[in-house]
Parts: structure tokens; sequence; C-alpha cells
């Protein structure tokens, strides 16, 4: 089904209503097949367009191009202090904003100069790339990705069957927080309902992650659903 992860539970709610929801898997972020398109704006890595909207059919969304363009300061540095959680976030903010002024930034690699040049020399070559964190700073506020993920985790597991499970891969730390918050509070304050399986996050071995680099910021949380409101358990098979 092509749609936001945020609107599963209500599809299955009015479509599947007749069948017990088993397992769920979220697979969060961006795909590597739409980091590897440069026509999607994901990655400085291509030149391509400032667009980063997974859906790049809705018009409605705004792009990247429209945020570095249209926010102010301020706001730039908000996105990219919480999101990107970048120390520099006030100055490329301040430097986005002043390039803008001449010309408007439409492709990724005139956004990667100018955050590679914020950067004192000494630091622009470390393991992670100086634009790393304002690229993923941008496709969160794009696609309100830790807005979706704060409401959809509580709605999808209302949807459990009993026995059913949901798995978490997140790939940052703002996303795995959430995660883990939300999974944390519900087994504590619901302990009748459900019990969290990760009390801390399964992450790929050595092996897996020479065999696909992309993996290795990769966090597995899990939870299962182990009775019903009330604790009236005998209501329902548990699945085997």
């Amino acid at each position: 089904l092509k749609m936001n992860f945020a609107s599963f539970p209500k599809y299955w709610r009015e479509n599947c209503s007749d069948n017990k929801l088993m397992g769920a898997i979220l697979d969060l972020g961006v795909s590597s097949h739409q980091f590897d398109k440069a026509e999607r704006g994901f990655s400085f890595q291509h030149d391509g367009p400032l667009d980063m909207r997974m859906n790049f059919t809705d018009d409605s969304i705004a792009t990247a191009a429209d945020i570095v363009n249209n926010y102010d300061a301020d706001e730039l540095e908000h996105i990219f202090r919480v999101y990107g959680e970048e120390k520099l976030a006030k100055r490329i903010a301040e430097a986005i904003v002043e390039q803008r002024s001449h010309e408007k930034l439409t492709t990724t690699k005139k956004l990667e100069e100018i955050v590679f040049h914020c950067y004192p020399k000494k630091w622009r070559y470390g393991r992670t790339h100086p634009a790393t964190r304002v690229f993923q700073a941008l496709r969160i506020e794009v696609n309100s990705e830790l807005k979706v993920l704060e409401n959809v985790l509580p709605d999808l597991l209302e949807n459990l069957a009993i026995g059913g499970r949901v798995f978490v891969i997140s790939f940052h730390s703002l996303e795995d927080r959430i995660v883990k918050n939300i999974f944390r509070d519900i087994s504590r304050q619901r302990k009748k309902e459900f019990q969290l399986l990760t009390k801390r996050p399964l992450v790929p071995t050595e092996q897996e992650m020479s065999e696909n680099r992309r993996s290795r910021s990769a966090k597995l949380r899990m939870i299962e659903r182990i009775g019903v409101p009330g604790g009236k358990i005998e209501e329902e098979e548990k699945a085997e």
C-alpha cells in the first residue's frame, strides 16, 4: 500500500477489522534506492534538486528547497540543531540566508558546499561529512518523520492481537529515543497488556556492517502484546 506510516492503523481498522494484526515492522528513514537517485535530492553525493520528499508526487509537501529559501535564520537554526544535532547550526543558517539573498538555493551540491565551508578546515575531513547532519535535519522536516513516528506507534500497538509484535528499525538517535521511550512507558504503564522484548536495542554484527556499510547505525527494538485492557487474556486466543 502506497501510504504514509501514519495512515496505516486507521486503514487497518477500516479494512481489516476481521483480521488480527500479528506483527508490524517499521523500517524508518530513507531507502537506499532513494539515496542513490540524484533526482530525489536526499544525498549530496550526487548533484540534484533539493527535494527530499518521500512522496515526491505530493505537491502539497514543501521541498527542502522551499525550506532553505523561505524559513528565516532562527527557524533554520532550530531545525539543524534539534533534528540534526548540529553544533554549528547558527553559523550554517546565517550562511544559507546570506547566500540566498544573491540567488536561490536549488541543488544538493550548492547546499553541501555552503555547509562544508562553514566548518573550520581542521573539521572538514572527519569520519562524518560536514553536511550529513544538515541533510538529515531537512529530510526530517520535509517529511515530518518524528511527528509521524510519535503518532503512529501508540496507534499501531492498539491494533495488535495478543502475541502480536511490533519491530522498529531506526537509524539515528532521535528516532531511537522516541521508540525507546514509547515502548518503555507503555510496557510500564500497561504491564498486563504489553511486554518489552528489548531492554537494549539489537545492533548489526561486525560482519553485517562489513557487508552493508549502511547498516552501521541501525538499531532494532521490539515489543509484544500479551493481554487486553483489564487483563482479560482469556477473551482472546493467544497466538502460538
